[in-house]
């Protein structure tokens, strides 16, 4: 089929159905139906390489028996279609038995649709819909590559449909981060929020080149571990995983912050960490009981912070980003969270990007820190991103590419100081200034002369307790020493 008008075809049909209601339930409602049509497609080499392989959907929900339309007039249409997803398709499959030996290609069926809905309410759209999805011939390798580069474009559609947008980080990122960490065949990486698993196949795309043997392919494929919060994400991310080749997709739905840090041993570290912790956004109250009480943030991106240092293995490796946030942030949590990080861990870079990476979702400037579990940070390195000549601004017709960090990436391997105009762009600090004079304040090479920026009111609410939080930290320490002076004078 055609793929270059795929999208564009299943969105003109949606529009014209009552029950879709903007970008977010059209992406959700054409992520279970991709789901199930390339489900199908993986069972069928299952059944081709297994002997006795069972399907764990019902021979009725099968793709191929309700989905395929033969063209003898006999497929399902209108309200009968409707009514067959409605009140078989879907309580069937929320329904399914899993046992905890059910092995994870099957057990993901159910967990992929606990939470999912059919939006439709037209079944001649609905049917209209079906069809064009299954012209789909994922069989024929061409086709299916080209297919996962139509679905990596479904993905970049989240940016702009309202808080989806969280849940993609930009490819050229995450193929930067991975690229810089150096997956190796025998390594077990781990996203903790992996959204729709941007990072994880940015980490298989730079391991793939490493496959040699039999042994090699199935390291590989045991290579990745992901754990997401959400269930429209989630679907999303088990569908990529599919594509990709994955038939163990050790993908759960899941929330990592639900278990108590200091419960975590060596069977449930990895070697490596790659991910964007969700940032500015709540838990409940009681989710800070799951922390060491110096670590206990009510900010989701300091307590993921934490669930990383307790679950990297010794001489792991991490990048993960973080908005500004945490690097000026001097409040007690986010300080014993660096302090941990400069102790513990070797934090060796820190790369400032410019603002936009995540425009249209949020504004708020982010950065990369790359640190391992190695011995204690004697010296951290800081690379300021500028953005590229010609650019104001990144946004969804031009967003960054891979390119765009070929002078930090020059720059990794021949470090140098770089100070343009009386501003640092790159420069080394040791722990002892950090820790030090600098107080934790890791918000160092910044951007000179920044152009305001104007924030979704939602960010700057959150940017301004960020940096009430800070200051108050700062006060209750001055007035402790001036306390603590006092005493001492009154003895």
């Amino acid at each position: 089929m055609s793929l270059s008008n795929f999208v564009k075809r299943l969105r003109d049909i949606m529009r014209n159905d009552a029950g879709i209601n903007g970008d977010a339930q059209r992406l959700e409602q054409i992520a279970w139906l991709l789901f199930l049509k390339v489900y199908d497609a993986r069972e069928q080499d299952w059944d081709m390489d297994e002997e006795n392989y069972e399907s764990i959907i019902p021979a009725e929900c099968r793709w191929s028996k309700w989905a395929v339309d033969d063209k003898s007039g006999n497929a399902m249409t209108g309200d009968t279609l409707l009514d067959f997803v409605n009140n078989t398709l879907f309580p069937t499959l929320k329904g399914l038995s899993v046992a905890p030996d059910t092995p994870i290609k099957k057990s993901i069926v159910k967990t992929t649709f606990e939470d999912a809905n059919n939006y439709m309410k037209d079944g001649v759209l609905l049917r209209q819909v079906i069809n064009i999805i299954d012209e789909l011939d994922l069989g024929d390798y061409e086709e299916s590559h080209a297919f996962g580069e139509i679905y990596e474009s479904l993905l970049r559609e989240l940016q702009s449909a309202g808080s989806a947008g969280e849940f993609y980080t930009p490819r050229a990122v995450t193929e930067f981060m991975a690229k810089m960490i150096q997956p190796k065949i025998g390594e077990r990486m781990a996203d903790f929020a992996c959204g729709t698993g941007g990072f994880i196949t940015s980490w298989l795309k730079e391991l793939s080149p490493q496959i040699q043997t039999t042994a090699d392919q199935i390291e590989y494929d045991n290579s990745i571990y992901g754990i997401e919060k959400k269930q429209f994400p989630y679907i999303l991310c088990i569908t990529n995983m599919l594509l990709h080749g994955i038939d163990l997709p050790r993908i759960y739905h899941d929330n990592s912050l639900l278990r108590d840090v200091l419960d975590y041993t060596e069977e449930d570290q990895f070697d490596v960490v790659l991910m964007n912790p969700p940032y500015g956004g709540s838990e409940k109250a009681d989710v800070k009981n799951h922390f060491p009480a110096d670590l206990a943030s009510s900010e989701t991106a300091d307590l993921f912070m934490s669930v990383i240092m307790y679950r990297l293995k010794e001489n792991g490796r991490a990048a993960v980003i973080l908005p500004d946030g945490f690097l000026f942030g001097t409040d007690n949590a986010k300080v014993s969270i660096k302090k941990k990080l400069l102790t513990e861990f070797n934090l060796h870079t820190i790369i400032r990007m410019p603002n936009s990476v995540f425009s249209p979702y949020t504004s708020i400037t982010t950065n990369i820190l790359f640190f391992d579990r190695t011995d204690p940070t004697t010296e951290t390195w800081y690379y300021r991103l500028d953005m590229p000549e010609g650019y104001k601004n990144f946004s969804k017709t031009r967003p960054m590419r891979l390119e765009h960090f070929t002078p930090v990436m020059a720059w990794w391997n021949n470090r140098e100081e770089i100070n343009i105009e009386g501003f640092d762009k790159a420069r080394k600090y040791t722990a002892e200034e950090l820790s030090g004079e600098l107080g934790y304040n890791l918000d160092q090479c910044g951007y000179p002369h920044e152009e305001e920026v104007i924030l979704d009111p939602l960010d700057l609410i959150h940017q301004y307790e960020e940096k009430r939080a800070s200051l108050n930290a700062k006060i209750d320490r001055v007035l402790a020493e001036i306390t603590a002076i006092l005493g001492g004078a009154a003895e």
